[in-house]
């Protein structure tokens, strides 16, 4: 026989046994189990008991117990939880994974019985995928399954909260149309979002808790206790603190750890606190207390008071300026039964000049009830208008910066009492209490251009992005 030939015929014996070898069973990644799977076990579906519910007690699959307020688990007891559910799993092939096979609906290839019931409709439902990753092998680093790819495609979207419902509502500002909705937050007051959209935060008023939300699948998967009554909340510009304004004697911001998901400080203020910012240079904390009459600047850094300033009337929403370099220049603060507001220069910590609102348009009925003269305020990205609601008038007022020149106004719906923006600045979209929607309303053409019907008393909105 040739030589050529056999040498051939050598090399394609090789390829077909190196074809005939087993694939590497993938590693499962303790990082990733850590931050995408633990969330899993912890979330609220509707109709459902959580995951940790059941299995943290009486059930052959023992995760460990949630420490005593806490929402989540100590990195020991991660590792445990970790060891767990590696047991029942198959590396590599998630339809035969008994964790992903238990809990998902027949139809769809799941087990015939579950005692903790059927949590998943289909291998679609984006936490079956998250888990589905997990047994190939993703890592955080790297992740080539749909759970991470859905993460890489985000859109802006409108987060508005219902102060007198139990859901909080998505809009997506393209459409003007809701898309999502949180479902089980009863009284949900503030709301801030992680840098990358992969969670939301909500001040649950009637658990008392910071509830956490997956930015996919917008459903609870955490709730942090905390040490009161809380109001409005902001998130520190990488993400790693939520600020939550404590509304209840004597006054504090509580500090909640997003990795452990921990409350780990609680800041004392002199008097409740209504509402906490973090200003646009990520450098300080605001908290403005109608009871104590004053503003408090805190170090973002040390997350110690730098210093107070008082009022005579109780401190309400705020909206903040900056400099070119980026650095806060005036602080615009909205006071009890104030249809205006004064203007704060940081530097040199005292209240330079208030600005009245122009009074209400003849025949055009006050309303009074419900909240503040004017509550509701924001600064445009480029630092060139700030938007400001009357509740009294049910209008927003749009003034140019610096020169705090008045450049027209908006009728929206009944009682407006909050208002976020798009980035680019030229649309505002206005909460109205009175009314149940959210006004869309043109800044640079001045007039609203629709109403989207939203829960019960909408007041504080955000904008954000998130994962789609």
């Amino acid at each position: 026989m040739p030589r050529l030939l056999v040498l051939a015929m050598i090399v394609m014996c090789a390829g077909s046994l190196t074809a005939q070898q087993p694939s590497a069973t993938p590693a499962l990644d303790y990082e990733f189990f850590k931050t995408r799977i633990q969330p899993v076990l912890t979330t609220k579906r509707d109709g459902n008991a959580r995951c940790v519910s059941c299995h943290a007690s009486g059930t052959p699959m023992r995760l460990q117990p949630l420490p005593p307020g806490a929402a989540t688990w100590s990195e020991e007891d991660s590792r445990k939880n970790f060891e767990l559910l590696k047991s029942r799993v198959v590396a590599g092939k998630p339809e035969i994974s008994r964790l992903l096979r238990h809990p998902l609906a027949e139809s769809a290839g799941g087990d015939a019985h579950h005692d903790g019931g059927k949590h998943w409709k289909t291998k679609d439902d984006p936490e079956w995928q998250t888990l589905a990753a997990w047994v190939r092998g993703a890592t955080l680093s790297s992740v080539t399954a749909p759970a991470g790819a859905a993460l890489n495609r985000t859109a802006v979207r409108i987060i508005q909260t219902n102060s007198a419902g139990d859901n909080v509502h998505i809009i997506d500002p393209a459409s003007n149309k809701v898309v999502g909705e949180i479902t089980g937050i009863e009284v949900g007051h503030g709301a801030a979002a992680a840098p990358d959209g992969s969670r939301l935060y909500v001040s649950n008023e009637a658990d008392t808790t910071l509830d956490v939300v997956d930015g996919r699948t917008l459903r609870v998967m955490s709730k942090v206790p905390l040490t009161g009554h809380p109001n409005n909340i902001s998130a520190s510009r990488d993400g790693a603190r939520v600020y939550v304004a404590i509304r209840q004697a004597p006054g504090a911001v509580d500090v909640v750890d997003t990795a452990s998901l921990r409350r780990v400080k609680s800041i004392p203020i002199k008097g409740e606190v209504h509402n906490t910012y973090v200003t646009p240079d990520g450098r300080f904390v605001i908290a403005g207390s109608i009871a104590g009459k004053n503003l408090t600047v805190i170090d973002q850094r040390t997350e110690e008071p730098v210093w107070t300033l008082d009022f005579e009337l109780g401190v309400r929403p705020m909206a903040f300026e900056q400099n070119p370099d980026g650095s806060t220049r005036r602080v615009f603060v909205q006071l009890t039964e104030v249809n205006g507001f004064a203007v704060v220069d940081f530097a040199t910590h005292k209240e330079v000049t208030r600005v009245a609102l122009p009074p209400i348009a003849a025949g055009k009925k006050e309303v009074h009830e419900g909240g503040n003269a004017s509550h509701g305020m924001a600064v445009t990205a480029d630092n060139r208008r700030l938007v400001v609601d009357s509740r009294l008038n049910s209008a927003v007022y749009v003034y140019s910066l610096p020169d705090l020149k008045l450049l027209g106004s908006v009728d929206v719906g009944v009682a407006p009492d909050w208002v976020t923006l798009t980035p680019d600045g030229r649309t505002a979209y206005v909460a109205n209490a009175g009314s149940n929607s959210v006004s869309v309303v043109d800044i640079v053409g001045m007039r609203e251009v629709m109403r989207i019907p939203v829960g019960q008393v909408p007041k504080r909105n955000i904008t954000a992005v998130l994962p789609y």
